[in-house]
This record gives C-alpha cells, sequence and structure tokens, in this order.
C-alpha cells in the first residue's frame, strides 16, 4: 500500500507531500491542475517510461520519494531479498533523483539500485489503469496471461512448461543427432578408407621415433663397423683385457714378497679389469647391432616414409595417429549405429510431443471453462454500468505450441446487438471503453494482490446512475486494499475515503500545482464545483450534501 508521496521541483511541483491510506482516495481539480503530473511523479520514482523534462524550471534537479507498506508476504519482499536489498520492519522506501542534465539515479531503502529493480518492484506495487491503458487490460498479448490468473489452474500451467521443456530438449537431441548423422554419412566412404589404411599400418606410439634412429644407425653402420671391430679387438682377450690379466697374475705371484706394497695395485687393476669388461661387453653389444641385412634397412625405411606420409595426410603427429584412427573409428560406428540412434530420439520425441499435447489439451479445457466463468461474471457486472445490452466474449484461436500452451487468447466486445465483435479497444467508445475495463478490472482482482490500483480518469464520458455505478465498483475494488482515482465525477468523489483537491496557481514569476486535503465541508464545496462548475449554486451544494450522504 502506498503511503506517502513526496515531491519536489517536479514539473510545476516545488514541494509536495501527499499521505494515502486504505480504501478509495480521490483526486480532483480543474482540467490542467496538475493532476497528471501527480501520476507522471508517481510513475517516474517507480521506474516507469515518462517525459524527460521532469525537472522544474529553475532547479537543478527534481526527487521524487515513495513509501510503500508491505505485509511480510507481499511479492515485493522477494524481489528485495533476490536483489540483496534491505526491508525493515515492512517498510519500503523509494527515492529517485533527476537532474537538470539528464541523469537520473534511484534508491531503495538508501541504498542504489538498478532500473530493472525498480521497475520489479514497480510490477507488484502499482497498476495503473487508463482509458488507453496499453499496458493492461487492453494489451491482447496478456490476455491469456489474465484469464489464467483469473481460472487458477497453476498445476496444468506446471505440467505444460514441464512438458514444453522435455520436448525442447528432446527435439533439440534429435536434431543434433540429425545433423551429426548427415554429415558423417556424407564422409563414410572416407571414413572407410581411412580406418581401413590405418588398421593395416597399425601405428604405435614411439613408432616413428624408434625407426627414424635405427634407419640413421644403419645407414651409418658400414662407415663405423671397422672401428667399432678393432675396438673390440683391442679390448677383448687378444687384447688391452688379456693383458691386463697377465699382468694380474703375474703381480699376484709376486704380492707376498712384497709385504704389502704391490696390494693398492692390485686393487686397482681389479677395478680396472671391471670396467674394461663392461666396456667390452657394451662394445661387442654394439657390434652385434651393425650386422643387418640390406632388406632390413629398406623395410624400415619403407614403413617410416608410411607412418610421415599418412600422418601428413590427416594433419596429425606421427604418434597421434593411433589416437586419429580411433576417433575416425568411433564416427563411423556413430555412422553404421545412428540410424538407431535416430530411432530411438525420434520415438522419444513423439513421446514427449504427446505428453506436452495432452497437457496443452488439458490446460485448454481449463482455460474455456474459466472463459465461460469469465463472460458470465462480465455480464452480471456490465449490467449496473448501464450496458446490459453490451456483449463481451472471451475468443479462442490456435498458435504454435509453448511453454503456455498453444491458445491465442483475446478479449471481445460487441456494444450493440446484433453488431460484430472485436478487440476492446476497437470496438468501445471512451465511456464505454472506462465501463468495460473497470467491469474487467472487478472481475480479474482477486481479493488481496497487494497491488495500489490506480485509475486515471476511467470514468471519462459517464454521468448520473452510471457515475454512482462505477464509483461503487471502484469502491468495492478498494476494500481490504487501496485504490486511488484521479475523476472528474462528482460521483466518484463522494464515495472516497480520502480526498484531495489539485489546485493551480499562476504569478507574474512561477506556475504552481498544489494539492489540499479536504475536509467534510470542504468536500462538500468541491464536489458542489464538480457538479455546477465555477459558479457554485445552493442546488449544487444540495446535490453534494446529497451524494455524500448516500455515500
Amino acid at each position: 500500500m502506498l503511503v506517502r508521496l513526496d515531491i519536489r521541483d517536479i514539473l510545476i511541483i516545488d514541494h509536495l507531500t501527499l499521505e494515502f491510506g486504505a480504501g478509495l482516495n480521490v483526486l480532483t481539480g480543474e482540467t490542467g491542475a496538475g493532476k497528471s503530473i501527480l501520476l507522471d511523479a508517481l510513475g517516474f520514482v517507480l521506474g516507469w517510461r515518462g517525459r524527460a523534462d521532469l525537472v522544474r524550471l529553475g532547479a537543478s534537479q527534481g526527487e521524487v520519494t515513495a513509501v510503500f507498506s508491505l505485509t511480510p508476504d507481499h511479492p515485493a519482499v522477494s524481489v528485495l531479498e533476490e536483489a540483496g536489498l534491505p526491508c525493515e520492519d515492512g517498510e519500503l522506501i523509494l527515492r529517485r533523483v533527476n537532474t537538470r542534465e539528464g541523469r537520473k539515479s534511484a534508491y531503495v531503502n538508501d541504498r542504489s539500485c538498478s532500473g530493472a529493480v525498480l521497475r520489479a518492484l514497480s510490477d507488484c506495487l502499482v497498476e495503473l489503469h487508463g482509458q488507453q491503458d496499453d499496458r493492461g487490460l487492453l494489451d491482447p498479448r496478456v490476455h491469456r496471461s489474465l484469464l489464467d490468473a483469473y481460472g487458477s489452474y497453476p498445476d496444468l500451467l506446471s505440467t505444460t512448461r514441464g512438458a514444453w521443456e522435455e520436448v525442447r530438449q528432446a527435439t533439440a537431441a534429435l536434431d543434433e543427432a540429425k545433423h551429426l548423422h548427415a554429415t558423417a554419412a556424407a564422409d563414410a566412404a572416407f571414413l572407410r578408407h581411412a580406418v581401413e589404411e590405418l588398421d593395416q599400418l597399425s601405428p604405435e606410439v614411439g613408432e616413428e621415433e624408434d625407426l627414424d634412429r635405427r634407419r640413421r644407425l644403419m645407414q651409418s653402420a658400414e662407415k663405423i663397423r671397422d672401428d667399432v671391430a678393432r675396438a673390440s679387438s683391442a679390448l677383448g682377450t687378444d687384447g688391452a683385457e688379456g693383458r691386463m690379466t697377465d699382468a694380474l697374475r703375474w703381480l699376484e705371484d709376486v704380492a707376498e714378497s712384497a709385504e704389502g706394497a704391490l696390494d693398492g695395485a692390485l686393487a686397482a687393476l681389479s677395478r680396472a679389469l671391471i670396467e674394461l669388461g663392461e666396456a667390452s661387453e657394451q662394445t661387442d653389444v654394439f657390434l652385434r647391432g651393425l650386422a643387418f641385412e640390406p632388406l632390413e634397412l629398406e623395410q624400415a625405411e619403407e614403413r617410416l616414409f608410411a607412418l610421415r606420409a599418412l600422418a601428413r595426410k590427416h594433419s596429425v603427429a606421427p604418434d597421434d595417429l593411433s589416437e586419429y584412427s580411433a576417433t575416425l573409428r568411433a564416427r563411423l560406428e556413430a555412422v553404421d549405429g545412428g540410424a538407431a540412434r535416430l530411432e530411438t530420439l525420434a520415438a522419444q520425441q513423439k513421446t514427449a510431443q504427446a505428453r506436452y499435447d495432452s497437457a496443452a489439451a488439458a490446460l485448454s479445457h481449463a482455460r474455456k471453462v474459466a472463459a465461460t466463468g469469465l463472460d458470465e461474471a462480465m455480464a452480471r457486472e456490465l449490467v449496473p454500468l448501464k450496458m446490459e445490452r453490451a456483449l463481451f466474449q472471451t475468443t479462442f484461436s490456435e498458435e504454435a505450441g509453448g511453454p503456455s500452451g498453444a491458445d491465442k487468447v483475446t478479449f471481445e466486445v460487441a456494444t450493440n446487438p446484433g453488431a460484430p465483435a472485436g478487440p476492446l479497444n476497437k470496438i468501445a467508445s471512451g465511456g464505454e471503453l472506462s465501463r468495460f475495463l473497470l467491469a474487467l478490472k472487478v472481475c480479474l482482482t482477486a481479493e488481496d494482490t497487494g497491488l495500489t490500483l490506480i485509475f486515471d480518469e476511467i470514468d471519462r464520458g459517464v454521468g448520473g446512475a452510471t457515475a454512482d455505478a462505477v464509483g461503487r465498483r471502484l469502491k468495492a475494488l478498494a476494500e481490504g486494499g487501496q485504490v486511488l482515482v484521479v475523476t472528474h465525477s462528482p460521483q466518484v468523489a463522494a464515495l472516497a475515503v480520502r480526498h484531495w483537491r489539485v489546485e493551480k496557481s499562476v504569478t507574474d514569476s512561477q506556475t504552481l500545482s498544489r494539492v489540499v486535503p479536504l475536509a467534510p465541508t470542504d468536500r462538500v464545496d468541491e464536489i458542489a464545483r464538480m457538479i455546477s462548475g465555477d459558479r457554485v449554486t445552493d442546488a449544487a451544494r444540495q446535490a453534494a450534501e446529497a451524494l455524500l450522504s448516500a455515500a
């Protein structure tokens, strides 16, 4: 509920504070007095789109503050929690500043906030209705959601959304599989040839490096074989090893007579023989490795060149050929098994679609039942509004399926018997449109939405008993909640719990607008003015008193 609105330096308002309460609140005043400015200011602090030149002439900036009282379960509380903004003692303070240069800044409970958060809050705080209300009841794009709110079948909506998500996922999986299968099938011949070629070669990791080393070794074998053979001979038993063995034997024969003097030499010679033996053995091993057939070199070269050629062909490193072979094999298996997978995914998509069609059909049936109830409720509401011969009907047409079903819902009206029905905002005239909108709002509004409802001259073009019926519908809407009405109708004004008059004063230097709360006697004068015009007569005062007494 809107508790207070504070406006500073906005258009022709220098400073104004309004205290609001529950029930029906009305603003009256002569045309041009500034009633719409109050709505502009409220729309500004709520983040609605509006006029850009809001700052009062001569001021550096304009500022609007709106204070709301929230219950613990009010939808705005959830918005605040998600945004990490405080909400203490159920009070919400919105403040927005507009500088002369056009810079805007918004604050929620003295914390800076984004425009998105401000708009999310405004959606669950205030709802504006007027004769040209294209944000709400007149917008065909929201008629389906309005009917769903009236029908109240959240389980069906949830089931349909879930079924649609299953269809979406199943369709996406099937489409992706079809694309992959088509791409792979186009390459099937290449894949089969490439896999066969790789299988025949059967490359191994590290094989290319090993073949290259062996090839280089075999190519240089003839050049080094003689030297390695001579070295092996010099190290062997007929060479250094034999001589050192003889020397060791001779020294051992005389070691006892040397009384320990040859012990160091004997130990060193023994170690040298061990190292010499290892050198001789490794040299012999290497020498044996140099022994190969010319065919062996040819075979090594052929396989090495084959590995490198295949690696170049597929643009991979030779050591990656084995892994690449596994990748191609998997793609080939996808082609061979793709048809079966497509059948499985198509069956899953068909099952999901059937579930969705069933859920959407159940939702559509519930909507049509709710539409019948809404049409009957509208027929009852239009009677006291002097439109008993008018027709309101909820029409259905099919549209592409989606998360909210496959129904296109449109509110249509016919104002004269026998006349064709058409869109609400195309068929009804100003006064008729006002009454249609009011009746529709009465039917669609739950007992406690937590919204402050604002009606901007929705009673324009009606008078007498019809205006009284409009006022009583507005008062009924305000019960247990809050309704703000900008009106020119004395019948509506008389039914208000709180009444303000908007006045405009003009001096040589400036024009200012102010809002005056009206006491009971002042209300008589204001309602009398609304009845008779500038010249208030006794008869007008008596009529005003009668309206207030009847209210």
